[in-house]
């Protein structure tokens, strides 16, 4: 038997992203946000509020990193969506990580987080309804120890966290159970 729920945000898991920026003082800002998808082979989605300190970044540079967070670094992704580099100015200071300027885009990767997109903003829609940011990956960067012998992301050896909205927990990425496109193959049969 089914039981409603009222109106959720019903999708898991969510990612739990890093949006890296430089403020207009070249200083390092990192945000947490779950509200963010792949919508196209070089395009990510981040819709986010427009108050915060990484979209205003966002619009001055044209340029943010994304990396996905991982289990060694819990305490600290989850410290970027705690604090507001709104009103803490020295938030990625206070975490110990190490940035790096990429060579692609003007933005930081943070040395620490396994996997890391580099976006230009592509255009940012802003509706009724929703506020967001569409950024064009014109590179990923990886840590050796992630990828597998064919040189692709192995997601089991990245501990990448999923946020689950319904208990606001953190979770980690688990065995693989299926192959897609080929699990439910005998059904087209």
């Amino acid at each position: 038997m089914r039981k409603d729920l009222g109106v959720k945000p019903a999708v898991y898991p969510m990612p739990v992203l890093m949006i890296a920026t430089y403020d207009e003082n070249g200083v390092v800002d990192v945000m947490n946000a779950a509200w963010g998808m792949i919508c196209g082979m070089d395009k990510i989605t981040l819709s986010l509020t427009e108050t915060h300190k990484t979209v205003k970044n966002i619009k001055l540079n044209k340029a943010f990193t994304v990396s996905l967070a991982d289990v060694k670094n819990i305490k600290e992704a989850d410290f970027f969506g705690i604090a507001s580099g709104n009103t803490m100015a020295d938030k990625f200071e206070r975490s110990k990580m190490t940035a790096i300027k990429s060579d692609k885009v003007n933005a930081p990767i943070v040395e620490e987080f396994p996997i890391t997109m580099e976006c230009e903003l592509a255009e940012i829609i802003e509706t009724e309804n929703v506020y967001s940011i569409i950024g064009k990956i014109v590179n990923v960067s990886a840590h050796e120890e992630v990828l597998d012998e064919k040189g692709n992301i192995d997601i089991e050896k990245a501990g990448i966290l999923m946020f689950d909205q319904f208990k606001a927990g953190y979770y980690v990425t688990g065995e693989k159970v299926g192959q897609a496109w080929k699990s439910g193959k005998e059904l087209c049969d």
